[in-house]
């Protein structure tokens, strides 16, 4: 891959979390190790807060990475570290953790219990 490729590509991802930014929509980053195969450990989660945040999100992103990671970012913040927490999150608690920054104000009903 060339330089041009590589900068035309972040110039490309900056616009895009421009455009969630300018509709006032955060963008959830999930980082996963490729090596564990954690892909369908990334992807439910994205999964439950599309369908718990559709109107609140401007988007999820799955970023593969190595290493064993597995992170949540948020709103310029890391909600979940696999790293620090040592473990993976559960629905309820990543829900709870996004919630209080894309929409602190809102119930999320039994998953707030």
């Amino acid at each position: 891959m060339t330089t041009e490729r590589l900068s035309g590509a972040d110039s490309a991802d900056e616009q895009s979390l421009s455009s969630s930014e300018e509709r006032g929509k955060p963008r959830v980053k999930i980082r996963y190790c490729t090596q564990c195969h954690c892909l369908l450990c990334a992807a439910w989660p994205a999964q439950e807060l599309l369908s718990t945040f559709a109107g609140d999100l401007g988007e999820v992103a799955l970023e593969p990475a190595t290493g064993g990671v597995f992170e949540v970012r948020a709103g310029g913040k890391t909600l979940w570290s696999r790293a620090v927490e040592g473990r993976f999150p559960e629905a309820k608690e990543l829900k709870q953790r996004v919630r209080d920054i894309v929409a602190p104000e809102r119930d999320l009903g039994h998953s707030d219990r």
